[in-house]
């Protein structure tokens, strides 16, 4: 079966690289470090990178890899994607090209994210100059069937979604920007009813979570999830996250995902019963050439 490059920006992109995520997941259940919605979520506010042709690989049944550049403000993510397929693209071709295409944007604070258990993606990046720069996440997963009952809120708080409540602003306006919710309708895979937040008695938000399932994977991602400090240690968190997780699984999703950095997230995650599935580390550098 034929390969060909082809590229694509913005909303094409998007489209394209969900579907070869779709693909790698379907393929391997643990594989890869992202789902779809991971990049739809990227997609939350405008970038610089929206406007980039982002390259792919494309054979008959669709997008089998891609390299995918990421504007982040202060750096720039690069992300090589490889999806078992008929005649596969070897990791190592992918990730030369995408050595070419830093040199060819001229970006100099480039990050990549690996698996610690993906020693040809780790060499590789040694091999071209990158480093690790001490940041470490962790990526879980459970059963839907084995999660958690919904945990009662306290008294004076209300879970609602973007279904059921009156026309206001968006609670993830302040850190995204106030088209995070216009930008996030335009996605595939973005559902409303999975759109949570906690509110006060008086309207005021006291956190938000956001839960995306993949009809496609039947996965459900857990991104982002937020308490503010104000209401920390009330048992919001654990709350948001088993009622979005139920959601989740009355929706149709088999299999539940949750990436985190820090010890609180990872205290609130594996309380709720995720499991750690892999390490990752974080690499930076300015590809000198493979």
């Amino acid at each position: 079966m034929a390969v060909h490059e082809v590229r694509a920006a913005g909303a094409d992109a998007l489209a394209l690289v969900t579907e070869l995520l779709q693909r790698a997941r379907l393929a391997d259940p643990e594989s890869g470090l992202w789902e779809a919605a991971d990049l739809q979520w990227w997609r939350r506010k405008q970038r610089r990178s929206d406007a980039v042709d982002q390259l792919f690989w494309v054979d008959a049944d669709g997008p089998v890899a891609a390299v995918v550049f990421t504007d982040w403000g202060g750096h720039w993510g690069c992300d090589p994607i490889v999806a078992p397929a008929a005649e596969p693209v070897p990791l190592g071709r992918v990730w030369s090209r995408g050595v070419a295409e830093v040199d060819a944007l001229g970006l100099r604070d480039v990050r990549v994210l690996a698996r610690d258990d993906d020693h040809e993606q780790c060499e590789l990046l040694v091999r071209s100059g990158f480093s690790p720069d001490g940041e470490r996440s962790r990526i879980t997963w459970m059963d839907a069937d084995a999660r958690p009952a919904p945990a009662p809120l306290p008294a004076g708080f209300t879970i609602v979604d973007r279904t059921s409540v009156p026309p206001r602003p968006h609670p993830m306006r302040r850190r995204n920007g106030e088209e995070v919710e216009l930008r996030l309708r335009q996605c595939s895979l973005y559902d409303p009813g999975l759109d949570l937040a906690v509110e006060t008695e008086d309207g005021g938000v006291a956190g938000y979570a956001l839960f995306w399932l993949d009809p496609v994977t039947k996965v459900g991602l857990v991104e982002p999830m937020r308490v503010e400090d104000a209401y920390q240690r009330r048992g919001l968190a654990r709350a948001l996250l088993t009622e979005g997780l139920d959601r989740l699984a009355r929706r149709g999703a088999r299999r539940l995902k949750v990436g985190y950095a820090t010890e609180p997230a990872r205290a609130i995650y594996t309380g709720a019963g995720f499991r750690v599935s892999v390490t990752c580390t974080e690499y930076l550098g300015r590809a000198d050439g493979v």
